[in-house]
């Protein structure tokens, strides 16, 4: 996620899939459903979304067909193991927007799955690659007065390692017990992102002060794989991810929340601005006013004849001539800031308005996130281990689906 620092960052997060996420994964990537609860997805310019690697039938079925196939194997698998994860490749918006949009996250993208490719160990085990470009950024939008979409992959795989099958004791040629009998392509979500160990400028293994290996969590490595990708493939002015912050680990929902408090921020700074706006254009309209107040001296000038005529002295003549010429002038111009004062007035306000709703609606969760971070995450992962265990309906069974 952004931190406006002005650096951009690669983003690599990976997901697990259980059966009964699948569905509803495949629904919100292939965009099969009518209606979306998160606003931003604007369906008009989902036409823009591109597919590196189109699914041939449902992700189940392919998964069923390479099973079959003996592409993949699901021997000794527990029933309720995870058979299927998602990668989500990501750089920040402004990265793509100042590179020029579309076509520039279009390339970026198809770079970032040739580094999927390699990361997960051949494109037979994609299921399914699609770049997002009907995602809305609310706040850069809104900030910069033009539509701005974030670009993002999504890969649906299976998470498989090589597996040697060996001649059990109970063969009757006993010369082939403990040697290979078989290798297979073993679905296997724990062996794929096992720790490794991490490794010194010599390449060999580091060790803690018990001389045990010091371990590299999976996704410390995934990080560093997707940004040594694409750092090949050319994209030097891009940084990793900050190592150890909770940015390789959010959650959907803390995800979404600062990408809310983020736009917050952007909302505050508008109303600020428009405020000084407003002041602005009120100094300038009272001094305009103030100037146009003198025109009233003018009233006082002259002295009538018997016959109630009006004579002037020529100094009065010439000045009446030049309050005249400045009377016209400050007209035009008070109209002018009149308007731009109303349309300023009625900026300000909706700003406002807009910076006190979302105050409201995350003030309270804010407030415990500065209080106790690490209670409310430990909160919200409950709440969304909770909802992994509910399975979404199909869209067929009922006329509109939700996905976040």
């Amino acid at each position: 996620m952004a931190r406006n620092d002005g650096i951009d960052r690669t983003l690599a997060r990976n997901r697990d899939l259980s059966a009964d996420d699948i569905e509803s994964t495949q629904a919100h990537n292939e965009r099969e459903k009518e209606i979306y609860s998160n606003q931003d997805i604007v369906l008009e310019e989902s036409h823009r979304n591109i597919h590196f690697k189109k699914p041939t039938a449902s992700y189940t079925e392919m998964f069923d067909q390479l099973k079959k196939d003996g592409v993949i194997s699901t021997r000794g698998q527990q029933a309720d193991s995870i058979q299927y994860g998602e990668l989500v490749f990501d750089v920040n918006s402004a990265y793509f927007y100042n590179h020029g949009g579309y076509e520039f996250a279009k390339q970026f993208y198809a770079d970032a799955y040739k580094a999927a490719i390699e990361i997960i160990g051949g494109e037979q085990y994609i299921l399914s690659a699609t770049m997002h470009a009907d995602e809305r950024n609310r706040a850069m939008s809104e900030a910069l007065g033009d539509d701005v979409y974030h670009y993002h992959l999504h890969v649906v795989y299976i998470p498989v390692v090589e597996k040697q099958i060996l001649w059990s004791k109970r063969c009757k040629d006993k010369s082939l017990v403990g040697t290979v009998k078989d290798t297979i392509m073993q679905v296997s979500r724990s062996k794929k992102w096992a720790s490794k160990p991490a490794l010194d400028e010599d390449g060999n293994p580091l060790l803690s002060k018990n001389g045990k290996k010091i371990l590299r969590p999976s996704y410390s490595v995934l990080q560093d794989d997707f940004f040594r990708l694409m750092r090949a493939a050319g994209y030097t002015d891009v940084e990793r991810g900050e190592r150890g912050s909770t940015e390789e680990h959010l959650t959907v929902t803390q995800f979404k929340v600062e990408k809310e408090t983020a736009r917050l921020e952007v909302l505050g700074t508008q109303v600020e601005k428009k405020e000084q706006q407003l002041q602005q254009i009120e100094q300038k309209t009272k001094v305009q006013k103030t100037v146009a107040a003198t025109f009233s001296e003018i009233d006082s000038m002259g002295r009538k004849t018997f016959a109630g005529k009006l004579e002037l002295t020529p100094k009065e003549g010439e000045m009446l001539k030049g309050l005249a010429k400045k009377g016209i002038s400050a007209d035009a111009t008070i109209a002018d800031l009149n308007h731009k004062l109303s349309s300023a007035r009625k900026d300000a306000r909706i700003w406002k308005e807009r910076y006190e709703v979302l105050m409201s609606q995350v003030k309270d969760f804010l407030a415990a996130i500065k209080k106790a971070p690490e209670r409310v995450k430990a909160f919200i992962d409950r709440i969304l281990d909770t909802e992994k265990t509910e399975p979404e309906q199909p869209k067929k069974q009922r006329e509109t689906t939700l996905v976040k």
